[in-house]
């Protein structure tokens, strides 16, 4: 196997495949403004095995489009959206965030949960902008440091693994610069990283390592995670996720 396909290996049975929470996501959907309006239709982009997208279908009156490049992901989220009861309000796309489909301006939400970074915040919030309706909501969590000065070990790490970690100031800055108003903006508690990510994926490792016969392109997988969750659980008082929720402003 290849890297992703042991990142897919590693990932696929996982409740999420970033940080985050159904409470989190339930309080962005109060920040849009979505509740009470019927008939919408959103794209949860990035949306890996269900998560939000499950709870954006039994929140909402609306269509979900559930965009993902990786089947695996797909067909382990329509498993889970069928035993909630919610599979035909939810539509697979098997599809790469930087080259969707969706017509100009016939979206009434765009959501992505831990899932921007893989082209980037400001691509993303740019590229995407063209798809909502006018007055459309954007709602995404991305890495975001949460303090102006950082440890010098930390800030190493993430800004080679992730050049474009920032302040919320400068996200926000960001979304106004591509045709924003900025709603609402919450960091995630560090229980959506330790109790609903990393601690979950830390059970999975040994049959993970066991799986593939400990070969070392698995063993460099689980690594990187330990040392991301190290870093972590030195550092949350440093970096998290924010989730920002932004309407797009007229032309």
């Amino acid at each position: 196997m290849d890297d992703i396909d042991l990142l897919i290996d590693l990932h696929r049975k996982a409740a999420r495949q970033g940080p985050g929470g159904e409470a989190e996501t339930r309080l962005a959907i109060t920040l849009s403004g979505l509740s009470g309006r019927r008939d919408l239709t959103i794209a949860d982009i990035g949306c890996g095995t269900g998560a939000s997208a499950i709870i954006l279908a039994t929140s909402l009156h609306a269509d979900i489009t559930a965009v993902d490049v990786l089947p695996d992901f797909l067909t382990e989220l329509v498993r889970r959206a069928t035993a909630a009861g919610v599979a035909e309000r939810i539509t697979p796309l098997a599809a790469s965030m930087d080259a969707l489909a969706f017509e100009p301006s016939s979206l009434d939400a765009i959501w992505s949960e831990g899932a921007i970074y893989n082209i980037g915040f400001e691509t993303g919030v740019r590229d995407w902008r063209r798809f909502l309706k006018p007055g459309g909501i954007l709602a995404v969590s991305e890495l975001t440091w949460l303090s102006a000065a950082r440890p010098a070990e930390l800030e190493d790490h993430w800004s080679r693994v992730y050049p474009e970690v920032a302040t919320a100031s400068a996200k926000m800055a960001l979304l106004e610069a591509h045709g924003y108003t900025p709603v609402g903006y919450f960091p995630l508690p560090e229980t959506c990283w330790l109790d609903n990510y990393y601690r979950p994926m830390q059970a999975r490792f040994d049959e993970f390592l066991a799986g593939h016969g400990g070969a070392a392109a698995a063993r460099a997988i689980v690594a990187a995670e330990r040392l991301e969750i190290d870093l972590y659980e030195r550092f949350s008082a440093f970096v998290g996720y924010g989730f920002y929720v932004a309407r797009k402003r007229a032309d």
